[in-house]
């Protein structure tokens, strides 16, 4: 890349639904190669989000503002989109119809696209008759000569048509892709296709085609998927007489052992990830190691770490695989290790606020809740693997009484009823004097105590832990029952005895 190069990009999805992580991925990469490498490398770098909406019968409502709001919550920017504006607006392809409808015009004057007045019923017998044949599907391009008389006769008539291009029927085309190097296709075996429907809306090819000229983009990052179509593309590129962008296409995301990522492998959606508690920080850093690395060893990076070191050059064309234990194991690591505890309280208030634990009083500073709740995440952050799991890990800290829990759990193996029962009176004839927030003299009490019943100290321990807690696993014990307090400890102590009538 050249000094003072001006890179513009673009995002550009469909609002048909929630954005897939592989539409997650594509979008970092636009912004990492904007913001990153083209700002390092000397020149500046644009993004822009562009909706293509084109496709008016998949429409799923407010799915647009959930893309724009998942990529915020991902840590994107954008500098001109339908919500900041800019000079090549609008941003919405069905706000753009009499730009692409002129453009199809263009060429059908040129002679470069036809008008296609082929039914939905025709093009269903050609397929068929084509597989009857053994040749792939494709359109027979029926209507490419039609005479002039005879299409304006269909005209006269009202007949609905759609625009087709004129792909050339020999000769080469050679895509020169940034990641994949040269590759060259032959015309004989490229569609003429549908650019303008019948609606008048535009198809993905002419509608990306007209939109990237318009809004100066230099370089096309995109899936995998379009590779196919992008010799179409180059072609439609050179019958408008414009240049062609540089072209980047995404290496493919497989599932776990293989094959096209699904809902059947697991979550698939960054809206998904999002609610199941994956942090946006460790979910960017998982994506970006999708087809790119730095050294091939270090797997760390934050947004900051990936703007200072993200080069295309070092995109992969082979497939990468999608796996999700790496991915929990990314987001624990992030909640374990890179998150501060102020900072982790406030990403899993959400979610307790959800499950009913806790209310926006209890995020009051220098309040009491805000203490137990902060020392709660505290206690528990080695336990957590995603957000989502807060409630269920912090539940005995918030709540201030416990569920019904087993009473069976309170007595440990090769320990009698009979025992527990004394032990837990004795444990509550000693908390009334006891000064939890002295952890060691708390714990050098408990032994005692246990040496003086006869019991070994986690004979003594477990039926306190499940008293306090509800389960038998928790964080240390001493340090739990600091946080749980000597007033609930007292009412949860005396359910706990009453279990044994």
């Amino acid at each position: 890349m050249q000094s003072s190069t001006h890179v513009r990009v673009r995002f550009a999805p469909s609002p048909t639904g929630s954005l897939h992580v592989g539409g997650g991925r594509t979008v970092l990469f636009n912004y990492l190669f904007a913001y990153g490498q083209a700002r390092r490398e000397g020149g500046d770098g644009t993004l822009i989000l562009r909706i293509e909406d084109t496709d008016q019968t998949r429409l799923v409502e407010g799915a647009a503002q959930q893309i724009e709001d998942v990529l915020t919550w991902f840590g994107l920017t954008w500098d001109e989109g339908p919500d900041k504006g800019g000079p090549h607006g609008p941003y919405v392809q069905s706000q753009r119809l009499d730009k692409y409808q002129t453009a199809a015009q263009y060429l059908i004057d040129q002679g470069k696209a036809y008008r296609c007045f082929c039914s939905r019923e025709r093009l269903q017998e050609v397929r068929e008759a084509q597989q009857a044949k053994g040749l792939p599907p494709g359109y027979d391009r029926h209507c490419r000569n039609l005479r002039r008389a005879d299409i304006d006769a269909r005209l006269g008539e009202g007949a609905p048509f759609t625009v087709r291009f004129s792909m050339p029927r020999s000769g080469e085309t050679t895509v020169t892709d940034m990641i994949r190097g040269d590759m060259t296709f032959q015309n004989e075996h490229l569609e003429d296709l549908v650019l303008l429907k019948s609606d008048g809306y535009p198809t993905y090819h002419l509608g990306n085609v007209v939109d990237d000229y318009d809004m100066e983009i230099t370089h096309i990052m995109r899936g995998d998927e379009w590779i196919a179509t992008a010799p179409i593309h180059v072609n439609l590129y050179k019958a408008f007489g414009w240049d062609v962008p540089k072209i980047a296409h995404m290496p493919l995301i497989l599932a776990p052992g293989g094959g096209k990522l699904s809902k059947r492998h697991g979550s698939t959606a960054m809206e998904e990830f999002r609610i199941q508690g994956y942090l946006p920080e460790a979910l960017m850093n998982y994506l970006a190691l999708l087809g790119w690395s730095l050294d091939g060893t270090t797997e760390i990076f934050s947004k900051q770490d990936l703007l200072a070191h993200f080069t295309l050059e070092r995109v992969s064309p082979s497939p990468a695989t999608f796996d999700y234990a790496k991915l929990l194991w990314f987001n624990q690591h992030y909640i374990n290790h890179i998150l501060t505890v102020d900072d982790l309280v406030a990403r899993v208030a959400p979610f307790l606020i959800e499950a009913g634990l806790i209310d926006e009083t209890w995020l009051e500073a220098g309040s009491d809740r805000l203490a137990l709740l902060t020392e709660a995440t505290r206690l528990l952050k080695d336990r957590m693997r995603t957000l989502a799991e807060a409630p269920e890990l912090m539940g005995y800290f918030l709540q201030d009484e416990l569920p019904d829990y087993d009473a069976a759990l309170l007595i440990p193996k090769k320990t009698e009823p009979a025992q527990v029962k004394t032990a837990l009176d004795a444990v509550a004839g000693w908390l009334p004097d006891a000064d939890l927030d002295n952890l060691e003299q708390t714990e050098a009490d408990l032994r005692g105590l246990a040496e003086s019943l006869g019991l070994k100290a986690g004979q003594l321990f477990m039926p306190i832990r499940v008293a306090a807690t509800g389960r038998t696993e928790s964080p240390g014990l001493f340090e739990t029952l600091r946080a749980i307090g000597k007033d609930r400890l007292t009412r949860r102590l005396d359910t706990a005895r009453q279990s044994f009538g």
